[in-house]
C-alpha cells in the first residue's frame, strides 16, 4: 500500500487556493515546533459567508495537502459551517493520512479556526472561547 493516497499527493502535488488575500477580514497561522509546519489562513467573509480562502504554507506535502483540502471545504461555507470543521473530516477527505501525520489537519483545523476567531475578535462578535484551541498548550505541539 502507498503511504499517500491519489488526493494528498493531488493537494500537495496542485495545491488549491494558495496564496494571501490583500486586506482579508481574518487571518489565523499556526506551527507546530516538534515538526516545523506553518500554515496561515486568510478567509474573505462577506453576510457571514466565506467568499474566498487561500493559505500559505510552509511545510511537509501532508501539511500542503491538509491545508489545501480544508481551504476547498470551508470555501463558500458560512462561518458556522466553517467552525464545525474537524481534523478528522479534512483527513477523510484526503482519503486518510500516516498515523504520525495526522497533526497535519489538525494543524489545519486550529489555521482556520484561528482565522474566524481573529474575524470575531475584529468584528466585536461574540464566542465562547472553548471553540477554539489552545495552541499553547495542546499535545500536538508541545
Amino acid at each position: 500500500m502507498a503511504l499517500y493516497s491519489e488526493k494528498v499527493m493531488d493537494h500537495f502535488m496542485h495545491p488549491r487556493n494558495v496564496g494571501v488575500i490583500e486586506n482579508a477580514d481574518g487571518v489565523g497561522e499556526v506551527g507546530n515546533a516538534k515538526c516545523g509546519d506553518i500554515m496561515k489562513i486568510y478567509l474573505k467573509i462577506e453576510n457571514d459567508i466565506i467568499v474566498d480562502v487561500k493559505f500559505e504554507t510552509f511545510g511537509c506535502g501532508s501539511a500542503i495537502a491538509s491545508s489545501s483540502m480544508a481551504t476547498e471545504m470551508i470555501m463558500g461555507k458560512s462561518i458556522h459551517e466553517a467552525m464545525a470543521l474537524t481534523n478528522k473530516a479534512v483527513a477523510e477527505a484526503l482519503d486518510g493520512l500516516p498515523a504520525h501525520k495526522l497533526h497535519c489537519s489538525v494543524l489545519a483545523e486550529e489555521a482556520i479556526k484561528n482565522a474566524l476567531k481573529d474575524y470575531f475578535d475584529r468584528n466585536n462578535i461574540p464566542y465562547d472561547e472553548k471553540q477554539f484551541p489552545d495552541c499553547a498548550h495542546c499535545a500536538h505541539c508541545e
